[in-house]
């Protein structure tokens, strides 16, 4: 007989903590380390231990949440994803793994099955890369990708920093990220894009996942008064603007795969009657091929030169704050997924996850893939995001079998 889980008890639970950092228009705000994330973690602290599950920390604030197995010398199977959100997130982006990976462990006791070795379920410390810069922040710290001392010195717009947070949730004081030994670990996730609607499949297998490069473009002249000051005369650096935001967006047609996105353009000191002394842009490229990633890096160098000889009264630094290279997820694990996928009948596809993600951090490290779900329109860090029960009960039907071949 196949096992399944409580798909109402799931749904009800994605639905009770999206009440955490609710927003008018139907989304969540629950930002790292915020007092709101607290609150969510709380609540998901409370479920646990109901559970008889015992609570972890580490020293950069990532959870981690047990259930002993027979023998607890062994590494964990890990189930997981966050709870943090974006500004004007959605309710089930990071939080659906969290959550499926509590009730998978919730059926593993109800069928009263004793693993071999114990099973946790992660929240990984600022994933989204909202508050604080870059993303994947406790992932990477992990996997040795992000150094945790340069991780506490990360501010936010406040100039509030990660390693004050860390220090006033007590977070500070526990165990090194990078000690922690995974035997494997799985990630149910909505895919954030509109393929698995498009292709009317329910269960995306993802084996791997898109490189990415995060820059910040700082371009600088000079504050002068709108009315006074000749056009002919001014060093305004919105003037290279258009160059740039061109050449940005055809590096992102160089291929079909190619993304390329503006995703923040702020001009300083921001007065509509100052023309702006410098704009701060930030530029995310993304291809699953790591060579195709790195000429468009290189476009993107060239582009930025080839703007600077044409404006010389101008000044531009670009700085890659974060690269995370190509992953192609564990074989083994995806497999497991695949089974899973036909155990419980559901339609599925071989898909490249494009969107950043703890898994990809984690598969630095330990064997790791993720399972992907349809979200409506493949809208996500948007409170419009959206997914059905059905969907989300398969998702997690299909994570419980994967852990339980694992387990086997």
């Amino acid at each position: 007989m196949t096992l399944t889980i409580n798909a109402p008890r799931l749904w009800n639970n994605l639905m009770q903590i999206a009440n955490i950092g609710g927003t008018p228009d139907g989304g969540c705000d629950r930002q790292a380390l915020t007092d709101t994330d607290l609150s969510g973690r709380e609540l998901f602290i409370d479920w646990c231990v109901q559970v008889g599950l015992k609570i972890s920390y580490d020293a950069v604030g990532n959870m981690f949440a047990r259930l002993d197995g027979q023998d607890n010398s062994l590494s964990p199977i890990v189930l997981g994803s966050h709870l943090d959100t974006q500004p004007t997130g959605g309710k089930y982006d990071g939080i659906l793994g969290v959550l499926a990976g509590l009730e998978v462990v919730r059926c593993i006791r109800e069928a009263g099955i004793k693993p071999n070795r114990p099973v946790e379920i992660a929240n990984w410390m600022n994933e989204e890369g909202a508050r604080f810069a870059p993303a994947m922040m406790g992932s990477g710290v992990y996997a040795g990708m992000l150094d945790l001392a340069q991780v506490r010195d990360a501010a936010d717009k406040e100039g509030i920093t990660v390693g004050q947070e860390l220090d006033r949730h007590g977070y500070s004081g526990f165990a090194d990220p990078t000690g922690k030994d995974i035997h494997a670990y799985l990630e149910l996730h909505i895919e954030q894009g509109p393929v698995l609607e498009q292709t009317e499949k329910t269960i995306g297998v993802v084996t791997g996942a898109q490189g990415i490069r995060w820059y910040d473009v700082s371009i600088r002249g000079q504050e002068v008064h709108a009315g006074p000051f000749p056009m002919g005369m001014r060093r305004d650096p919105v003037a290279a603007l258009p160059e740039i935001i061109a050449g940005v967006l055809e590096i992102g047609r160089t291929d079909e795969h190619a993304r390329a996105t503006i995703g923040q353009i702020d001009t300083c000191p921001g007065s509509r009657n100052v023309v702006p002394g410098q704009i701060e842009m930030s530029i995310d490229l993304r291809h699953p091929d790591e060579a195709v990633l790195t000429s468009m890096n290189e476009r993107l160098e060239a582009i930025l030169a080839s703007v600077m000889d044409d404006h010389k009264g101008l000044k531009f630094d670009l700085n890659q704050i974060w690269h995370s290279p190509v992953v192609d997820f564990d074989a083994k694990l995806v497999k497991a997924v695949l089974n899973g996928a036909l155990e419980h009948g559901c339609s599925h596809l071989n898909i490249i996850s494009g969107a950043g993600h703890d898994a990809l951090m984690v598969a630095r490290k330990a064997p790791t893939t993720m399972i992907f779900i349809p979200c409506k329109d493949g809208l996500s860090h948007n409170p419009a995001e959206s997914a059905t029960p059905e969907h989300v009960g398969a998702g997690a039907n299909v994570l419980l079998s994967a852990t339980l071949e694992l387990l086997n």
